[in-house]
């Protein structure tokens, strides 16, 4: 029979329901040296665009040359588009990297439905990362060729390469790059409270299991609740009502509970911290005055707004660092793309233009980093109306620390019969790594080379630790 240590076992619990949103591990630590910066407060923001989003079909080349060869490639998904619609050369947005002279005579512009992005972009506060996907180390065609040249596993698998996005291990693997950043950060700072450095505003993914904390959870309308206890009519909405619904809140608390089984009690007490950390997180919002940007009324933005009203109240949860998860589905796009990626980019473009504005008002744009993450980018060639699964793709990175209107990585040409493609479907091949993208991120966000290098167990197969896209 397999033993289960007491971590495991609440591990295991967290893992299934309530409590694996609810940050009630933070007081498991490893006690592991810690070196990591936590001056000042900084956060990471990931947008998570499930599905793989098409990178060809979001930043396009503008040149005639270049142009013209993508719309050769996808004759199909040009004419799903049509004449005269975003995707024409004459409508595409330009955007006019600084670096523009490292591209020789490639130019590149964004679809008008990135609106958004184009003006960050211009106004230095976004640049884009070309070319990211996983890899072990630097791989070209003819690598691929060699029966003992190692690639990432289950390369175009959709939960596996998600997995391997956020922890760098296919599905099943247990922790999350981004909570390996916020367990350095809370090693780092005795005095910072865990409970709250890793929140998601969507579902609980990998990509936020640590070993310090597990994430919280919350909603624009706050914390994750027990239903039992959150839903007035229960027991009634009348005030005579309360004693009861204050009871029932101290039962599901379990703040008078005893048991003898160690295990039982451990689960017992987390379940009842998980009640008091959500309660103190909804009384600091309730202190708190409400948005002054203007969010559209998408998912998207909603994930973003509650991204935003928890960075208003890290005061409040004596937080200097935090890690935040947004979800943004419907990129897996085999058919129908023209009429489904245009509506992503709106969502997306503009739930991020009205984080950026609330970020703005509440002065801490310079100390919060968003950025974009795929399980991989689309095929050059289309299949009709769609693309497939391919490998990399290009990724934005904004935030007022954003050394911005620059283009990190590479957007090639899309020339099928060159290096930069495999042999078939012209799937690009990743020219950064994953973990040179996180490496980036995470020195900006306070980590130092030896806790960079236990998040990210590829980084030192590649030259190149600091892309240099942050301040």
């Amino acid at each position: 029979m397999a033993k289960m240590n007491r971590r495991h076992f609440l591990q295991a619990g967290a893992a299934t329901g309530f409590l694996a949103g609810t940050g009630v591990l933070s007081t498991l630590t490893s006690g592991k040296a810690f070196a990591a910066s936590t001056s000042g407060y900084k956060a990471l923001v990931c947008i998570f665009l499930k599905g793989g989003m098409d990178h060809a079909d979001t930043v396009f080349p503008r040149d005639v040359a270049s142009y013209d060869l993508l719309a050769k490639a996808r004759p199909g998904l040009f004419g799903a588009y049509g004449s005269g619609g975003s995707r024409d050369r004459s409508n595409l947005l330009p955007i006019n990297p600084t670096n523009a002279a490292n591209f020789g005579s490639r130019q590149y512009g964004l679809p008008s439905q990135l609106a958004g992005f184009q003006s960050m972009f211009e106004a230095g506060e976004m640049a884009i990362v070309g070319n990211v996907g996983p890899l072990i180390q630097p791989t070209t065609r003819p690598d691929l060729e060699k029966a003992t040249f190692s690639l990432p596993p289950r390369l175009f698998s959709h939960n596996d390469q998600q997995s391997t996005w956020m922890s760098l291990g296919v599905e099943g693997a247990q922790y999350g790059w981004g909570g390996a950043f916020a367990d350095a950060a809370i090693r780092s700072n005795s005095t910072m409270n865990p409970l709250y450095a890793m929140v998601s505003a969507g579902p609980n993914d990998v990509f936020l299991s640590g070993t310090e904390a597990s994430q919280f959870t919350t909603s624009f309308a706050g914390a994750q609740q027990v239903k039992l206890v959150d839903d007035i009519y229960t027991l009634g909405g009348e005030s005579k009502y309360d004693a009861a619904r204050r009871a029932l809140d101290d039962y599901v608390a379990k703040a008078s509970f005893s048991e003898d089984n160690l295990y039982a009690r451990d689960y017992i007490s987390q379940s009842g911290n998980a009640v008091i950390n959500n309660n103190a997180y909804d009384a600091a919002l309730s202190g708190k005055p409400g948005l002054t940007a203007t969010f559209p009324a998408s998912y998207t933005a909603n994930q973003l707004a509650s991204v935003a009203r928890t960075i208003s109240i890290r005061d409040a949860l004596n937080v200097k660092r935090q890690v935040f998860y947004v979800f943004m589905g419907d990129f897996d796009t085999h058919s129908g793309q023209a009429g489904q990626i245009p509506s992503r980019h709106t969502e997306l473009s503009e739930a991020v233009s009205a984080f950026r504005t609330e970020m703005i008002n509440q002065g801490v744009w310079n100390d919060v980093t968003l950025f974009t993450m795929s399980e991989f980018g689309r095929t050059t060639i289309d299949n009709g109306d769609g693309t497939d699964h391919g490998w990399g793709g290009h990724h934005f990175v904004a935030g007022g620390s954003v050394v911005g209107q620059k283009i990190y990585g590479d957007i090639p040409t899309p020339d099928l019969d060159s290096d930069t493609f495999t042999s078939t479907h012209g799937r690009l091949i990743p020219k950064v790594s994953v973990e040179q993208y996180a490496a980036t991120l995470g020195s900006w966000f306070g980590l130092d080379s030896g806790e960079l290098s236990a998040a990210l167990p590829n980084l030192s197969n590649f030259t190149e630790k600091n892309l240099g896209f942050l301040t």
